[in-house]
């Protein structure tokens, strides 16, 4: 490791007495080493040292008992200190009352054959009457004595094998600014004990299905919250106008939760700093949503269009992502021809671009029959010739116009008599 400068000046004498690698390295100064001059050196610089090392360096460094108590009051640099063995369990716990003030950490299970205790209302699971019952198997680590480091402001729990509430992981952190919970499925958590984090700006829960509660809960963090990703936690409920007025808010993911919503009550002055928003299906416009009625859709895309002008990033033409089609229970739905020489009825939506031009089409996708596509709704102008992006945009067309044959001349989705019309003709064409 390099040597560190201090940024808070220091006499020179002591500038030249720096460690370097903790305090097994001994830098010379005229002929005489580091750890002699321990001694001379006061508390507050002794904790400024120490607060330009990383959590192990400062840990080999606690060489006597100044040292030990200026450790315990050193605030830990930004680095991020990952438990995932016995070995790193062992070192937080020391740390937890060595050096209490550190401010990043991510836990996953400490190891395949250990797990943290159990919290509050666990899961039994039955032991299957093959598996080993050895002894060191299973071992139980106490996940609590994290609650030791008041100044965590990033904590991560990835894949923890955590069973059950632990309201004590949660209680305690007043300072911290991220969260992220991914795929700890027994882990019983209420979006309403997240509230209580008063300082925290991002909020990532992915995979966790014992995640519950409404996202009204988090309205107490309105104005701290720049990140919200909420995401395949489908016991998570709200509606999502009530987190419009985040006023800090840049990134919004609620995709594969119970959120219900509408993208076309979005404002002009709601989600007023969004850069990224991903919507459920529950949401009318949302990823994966099914229509009720064909003339929905026009004005959802409408919707995403007031958006896009206010950030261009926010809707993409990737938005292909969003998987739209028509539900089977609208009353515009009908069913296909069973002639395995037709398409299926257009059901789909799909975004195209060609160049910088951007448009949606209904259309039919099947790995067997390939892709059927109606004509193409643009968004956007033709751009001219003499247009940098024209040639794009000429090639981008190309392969767009190559998928509008069975539902040529088609704008609209077809009704079921025009569908069937163009299955008589083309019909008639083949014979």
């Amino acid at each position: 490791m390099n040597s560190i400068v201090p940024t808070t000046a220091m006499p020179q004498s002591k500038k030249q007495r720096f460690m370097e690698g903790g305090s097994d390295a001994v830098i010379r100064s005229g002929g005489s080493s580091v750890t002699e001059h321990l001694d001379d050196l006061s508390a507050d610089v002794i904790e400024h040292i120490l607060g330009c090392l990383g959590p192990v360096d400062i840990m080999r460094a606690r060489c006597c008992k100044k040292w030990r108590e200026a450790a315990k009051k050193t605030i830990v640099p930004i680095i991020n200190f990952h438990v995932n063995s016995v070995e790193k369990y062992n070192a937080i716990a020391a740390m937890a009352t060595a050096l209490p003030n550190l401010q990043i950490l991510t836990l996953t299970r400490p190891g395949s054959e250990n797990k943290y205790n159990d919290g509050e209302d666990p899961y039994t699971w039955v032991r299957d009457e093959d598996s080993s019952d050895e002894e060191g198997v299973d071992d139980s680590y106490d996940i609590e004595i994290i609650s030791n480091f008041r100044k965590l402001r990033g904590l991560s729990l990835y894949c923890t094998g955590l069973n059950g509430r632990y309201p004590a992981l949660f209680n305690n952190f007043q300072l911290l600014q991220q969260l992220t919970i991914n795929s700890c499925g027994d882990l019983k958590v209420n979006l309403e004990i997240l509230g209580g984090l008063s300082s925290l700006k991002e909020l990532c829960c992915c995979h966790n299905y014992e995640l519950v509660g409404n996202i009204n809960s988090l309205r107490v963090l309105k104005d701290k919250l720049e990140k919200v990703v909420i995401r395949c936690c489908e016991s998570v409920e709200g509606r999502l106008m009530d987190l419009a007025d985040f006023p800090r808010l840049r990134k919004l993911d609620l995709c594969f939760t119970a959120v219900t919503g509408d993208v076309r009550d979005v404002g002009d002055h709601d989600f007023p700093n969004l850069e990224q928003l991903y919507c459920p299906s529950g949401v009318v416009g949302g990823m994966g949503h099914e229509f009720q009625h064909v003339s929905d859709v026009p004005s959802v895309i409408d919707a995403y269009q007031r958006l896009k002008e206010r950030k261009t990033s926010l809707f993409t033409e990737e938005g292909n992502m969003y998987y739209w089609s028509l539900s089977n229970e609208s009353p515009d739905w009908y069913e296909g021809s069973d002639d395995m020489r037709f398409p299926r009825p257009p059901f789909m939506i799909k975004f195209v671009k060609a160049g910088s031009r951007f448009g949606w089409r209904w259309c039919w996708c099947d790995r067997r029959t390939g892709h059927y596509s109606c004509e193409v709704h643009w968004l956007d102008s033709e751009p001219g010739k003499e247009s940098s992006d024209y040639e794009n945009y000429i090639s981008g067309i190309q392969g767009i116009e190559s998928a509008i044959n069975f539902y040529k001349g088609h704008q609209q989705l077809p009704t079921e008599e025009e569908y069937r019309r163009l299955c008589l003709e083309y019909n008639v064409e083949e014979s």
